[in-house]
């Protein structure tokens, strides 16, 4: 809760591993439990936000961005968008836009290729359930 202010209770340490719902309340294995409460005004956007995110349209709009995030971070992770390799704007465009054209074959590539990818051996559970099927 950085930034906010908020009331901390902190309950005492002897209390807390005496009480037989411990394992109800807390997952700390020695320490006492703490329970931070937001004023009333932001707690209520908290409850209206969180009631807001199990709409079947907040979840649509979500999705978007999911796909969003999930391009970006492909892209990071497998072909380097965070470092440049060249000097000047209007080079480091041409390999973003080159770096996009490659993430856009290699996801062709995959969706194309059904075959797996790895020679692992089948379990014995798949054998079964294809043996069944």
């Amino acid at each position: 809760m950085k930034g906010n202010t908020y009331l901390q209770a902190r309950f005492a340490e002897a209390d807390c591993r005496s009480c037989p719902d411990r394992t109800q309340c807390t997952t700390s294995v020695t320490g006492p439990r703490s329970i931070a409460v937001l004023p009333r005004p932001l707690h209520e956007i908290q409850t209206r936000n969180r009631l807001d995110q199990q709409t079947e349209q907040w979840q649509r709009r979500y999705a978007i961005r999911a796909g969003i995030e999930a391009t970006l971070s492909q892209n990071v992770r497998a072909h380097g968008l965070r470092r440049s390799r060249y000097r000047g704007l209007a080079r480091t465009h041409v390999q973003h836009v080159l770096t996009a054209m490659a993430c856009n074959v290699a996801r062709v590539a995959d969706w194309i290729d059904t075959a797996p990818r790895t020679r692992r051996r089948a379990t014995h559970f798949r054998s079964l359930c294809s043996a069944i099927a």
